[in-house]
């Protein structure tokens, strides 16, 4: 049996492009790149369903950013709390674990 491959991004661009060209088959193409033909419909598939994004100023990358900037806030707030219940138990056990 065969390893899984595992192409990087660049890869299946080029791959999805020629496809988008449309000057040799998907057959063709599968046999050059040596992967399956399904593989590069799917990759030609993702391609045009996020060229889009391209194209955006900010709309989709300004609500991931704000939506990041809103769970790290969370986060710090989190570990906050419990530094301070470390510190309040650490405090408490002091007489019985003698340190």
């Amino acid at each position: 049996m065969s390893k899984r491959r595992n192409h990087d991004a660049a890869f299946k661009a080029r791959v999805a492009l020629e496809a988008l060209k449309g000057e040799r088959t998907v057959s063709e193409l599968a046999a050059a790149y040596e992967v399956h033909p399904t593989m590069i419909h799917q990759w030609k598939k993702s391609l045009l369903e996020g060229a889009a994004g391209i194209f955006e100023r900010g709309g989709k990358a300004a609500a991931a950013a704000e939506l990041a900037e809103d769970t790290v806030r969370d986060l710090h707030a989190k570990i906050g709390e419990l530094a301070v219940a470390n510190d309040f138990l650490a405090r408490k056990l002091k007489p019985w674990i003698g340190k």
